[in-house]
């Protein structure tokens, strides 16, 4: 099972460079409940970047740069398949 519904969208954020952006998003309920990842601009985030950290659902930026900033979508996935939040523009300033 999978819903439609997000618990939690994320929220546009504005932020200065160098300061850590914070979104949060809560996936719809789901059995299994479902994992989360986020996308950027409409491609996967890079995790592996040593800055970028999601956690429970919060994806967390510590030093934004300038290049951070673009339309960032939430995407909750389990077996039956995948729903995508509403899109959250990071504004870096």
């Amino acid at each position: 099972v999978l819903r439609d519904d997000f618990r939690q969208n994320p929220s546009d954020v504005m932020v200065a460079v160098g300061e850590p952006a914070v979104m949060e998003c809560q996936p719809p309920r789901g059995h299994p409940e479902p994992t989360i990842s986020w996308k950027k601009d409409g491609s996967p985030l890079d995790d592996k970047d040593e800055r970028i950290t999601i956690r429970g659902g919060k994806l967390m930026i510590t030093y934004t740069r300038k290049n951070d900033a673009g339309k960032y979508v939430c995407v909750g996935t389990n077996m039956v398949g995948e729903r995508e939040s509403e899109v959250a523009e990071l504004t870096v300033l």
